[in-house]
């Protein structure tokens, strides 16, 4: 790898800090002794305007940095100062010329170009949060029930408990990955488990606000089929995404019509959409066509399984498909377009409300190798592997994800475009982005394809230039960044996370003062952090505390032996006594509760609250409850491990949207939290180690 830098003219890839400027670009070329000082290069920089500036060193100027023998022939590196430049994307073209043919020894001529990229120090901080604190909610949209959904919660639903919340004084609504999936049980309903990172899932348009599908949405049988699915116990995937796809279609043909070909506003709203988009969203389009076609023609749902001319984007037999299917391809597109343009709602309303985070979106940390991102991506991704987990305690076998990993060199060699253009797209409306396996930035355990993750390993990734693209992306999208930095973490990847203005994301159930098992108290929780009790791969704090997913674990299989059930009931009761001595050492303890878990059999209102203020108490900037919790939900959104024995994903909230906002336990919630939380929207006075932060991490606008 160090050889080859020497027969490449420019690195693919410069990232660098704006603070390390004026910076000094290397350049390599293949030239015999002393020819150096007849060589011209003329540098050009351009900007993401197309706006360039043109730097020439003449002969006689050239410094030779360092120089190297390789195969007999001589090279050599030379540094040239660049004009310092704001943080940004440019091109760096290089054109070398000299009066005889000294490279390679039949050339006059060397021209090349790479992409250098001026980043921040830090990632963005809201100004509300460099002093302050907040508490928000974590919602899974799809389980939310309403009356005027269609069986699984979307933008509108959205849109409404921004509303509300903001009126509670939340500063966030935190969210599942929106990613496009399959929509198709058991394996294309994750939200973790997308097809593309780059685009969003089609059930979750509000088809309310979609104007030309007013007059079809009351066509029958239309309306009894979306009444079976929102009364219907568990989720349909299958069944909401077929009849908003058929209803969008029907819309989508007088959108055509009437606005895309007589070119309206709302028709030139698309066109330029697609513009700016480019070819990443019409070959996502693109891919979708050609999957429903090639399901339908040759029964093959997964591009590797596709007829050998489809399988490339580039390929002659694609672009034929492209040429000849336009308007089903513009279709896919446009539906994208409709969530983009309600997701833009949606977070203006939050900004309107002035909530100090607003939506809080989540990344996954890979999408699948049969999906349009795979198909896309081809050169960068490792098709003979996947991304896991290496065996431990907690599951002796490893865990296999099923993601293709990003190949770290080819990755680098294509200026990082994939990584780019997913924090990007992930980012856009989103007050704060969280991002899955935060370890996966530092490192990636890689499994090859067809063995089990014992026969795995580590794979370095490029640490600070994705945590610079981060960092750049975060600043010009305003958008705060929570790593996931559980599991397997070092404390040096949480240093650098922090350094980079990442906050940490803590769980209740994880903070222990090890190796003793009592929880961590509230004011040893990092400043700069989420916290929270659970998440969706965790019980809920009612099914945790009557050991609900440990009978649930027993019944289906995952805890098979009876000595092992009984342990963990056994360190279950431990736990529910050191959740109660915790609450009363800080006063939290509800009044007629007592430290004995045997007397409180059941998790209630009262004391899940108490667990809530526990965290509230503590430095973190953002607390978010999940409202799971305070809906009473007895079993978590997802177990892993399982498929079809469990109901991941597919479980509705038990009260209806309209139920909830009515639900005076909420205020008292919001109430319990403004005695603790920053939350009237103004600066207060922040623990000395916030401000010392703040000033240090001040991000230049």
């Amino acid at each position: 790898k160090k050889m080859r830098q020497w027969h490449d003219l420019l690195d693919p890839v410069t990232i660098i800090s704006v603070h390390a400027q004026p910076y000094r670009l290397a350049l390599h070329l293949p030239m015999p002794e002393g020819r150096e000082q007849t060589t011209e290069i003329k540098l050009t920089v351009e900007d993401e305007q197309g706006s360039m500036e043109n730097i020439d060193f003449r002969a006689g100027t050239l410094q030779i940095a360092e120089e190297q023998t390789i195969g007999g022939r001589r090279f050599v590196r030379i540094m040239l100062p660049l004009p310092p430049k704001e943080m940004g994307y440019y091109r760096v073209s290089a054109a070398c010329r000299h009066q005889d043919p000294v490279f390679d020894k039949v050339v006059r001529s060397l021209e090349g170009s790479a992409r250098l990229i001026i980043t921040p120090d830090s990632c963005y901080m809201p100004e509300q949060l460099q002093t302050g604190k907040t508490w928000g909610l974590a919602v899974n949209l799809y389980a939310l029930r309403s009356e005027r959904n269609w069986g699984v919660g979307d933008l509108g639903d959205l849109r409404r408990l921004v509303a509300w919340l903001s009126g509670l004084n939340a500063g966030l609504v935190g969210i599942n990955p929106l990613h496009a999936i399959r929509n198709t049980s058991p394996f294309g309903i994750s939200p973790y488990s997308p097809v593309s990172r780059l685009y969003r899932n089609h059930i979750y348009i509000d088809m309310e606000a979609v104007a030309e599908t007013s007059g079809i949405r009351q066509s029958a049988p239309i309306p009894e089929t979306i009444e079976v699915l929102r009364k219907g116990g568990r989720i349909d995937y299958e069944g909401v995404a077929e009849v908003k796809q058929d209803v969008l279609e029907q819309g989508f043909e007088l959108f055509y019509r009437d606005q895309y070909l007589k070119q309206s506003p709302r028709g030139r709203a698309f066109r330029e959409y697609l513009a700016a988009e480019g070819a990443p969203l019409e070959k996502h389009a693109l891919f979708l066509a050609l999957s429903e076609y090639l399901l339908n023609e040759h029964k093959a749902a997964a591009w590797p399984e596709w007829p050998e001319e489809y399988r490339s984007p580039e390929s002659a037999a694609v672009e034929t498909f492209r040429r000849n299917n336009h308007k089903r391809i513009l279709f896919f597109a446009y539906l994208q377009w409709l969530i983009e343009t309600q997701m833009a709602e949606v977070s203006a309303a939050a900004s309107a409300a002035d909530m100090p985070v607003g939506l809080y979106g989540d990344l996954a940390i890979g999408a699948v190798d049969s999906g349009s991102d795979g198909w896309m991506y081809q050169d960068v991704l490792a098709e003979q592997a996947t991304v896991g987990a290496p065996p431990d305690d907690f599951n002796a076998n490893g865990q296999d994800w099923g993601f293709p990993p990003m190949i770290p060199d080819k990755l680098r060699e294509s200026g990082y475009d994939l990584f780019i253009r997913t924090i990007r797209k992930n980012m856009q409306h989103m007050g704060a982005l969280r991002i899955d396996h935060a370890p996966g930035l530092f490192r990636l355990f890689w499994i090859p394809k067809g063995m089990g993750a014992a026969d795995g390993a580590y794979v370095r990734c490029n640490q600070e230039d994705l945590l610079r693209i981060i960092a750049l992306e975060s600043v010009r999208n305003r958008t705060l960044v929570i790593g996931e930095d559980l599991g397997t973490i070092t404390d040096e990847m949480r240093r650098t996370l922090q350094h980079f203005g990442i906050l940490s994301y803590r769980l209740f159930y994880f903070e222990r003062n090890y190796p003793d098992p009592a929880f961590l108290p509230p004011e040893r929780y990092p400043a700069m952090a989420l916290s929270a009790i659970t998440t969706h791969d965790l019980p809920t704090v009612y099914g945790y505390w009557s050991g609900r997913d440990l009978d649930v674990k027993k019944q289906i299989g995952i805890i098979s032996d009876e000595a092992q059930y009984a342990r963990q009931k056994s360190d279950r009761e431990r736990d529910r006594k050191l959740i109660l001595q915790a609450l009363q050492a800080r006063d939290i303890l509800p009044g007629p509760l007592s430290v004995d878990p045997s007397r409180i059999p059941a998790m209630t209102p009262e004391l899940c609250r108490a667990i809530y203020r526990y965290l509230s108490v503590s430095p973190s900037k953002l607390v978010l409850v999940s409202l799971d919790d305070i809906v009473a939900a007895m079993d978590q959104q997802n177990l892993p491990g399982t498929v079809s024995e469990y109901p991941n994903w597919m479980q509705k909230i038990p009260l209806l949207l309209e139920e909830m906002m009515a639900d005076p336990r909420w205020q008292d919630l919001a109430d319990m939290f403004r005695t603790t939380r920053v939350m009237d929207r103004e600066s207060a006075e922040a623990p000395s180690a916030l401000q010392d932060f703040a000033a240090s991490r001040r991000i230049p606008e």
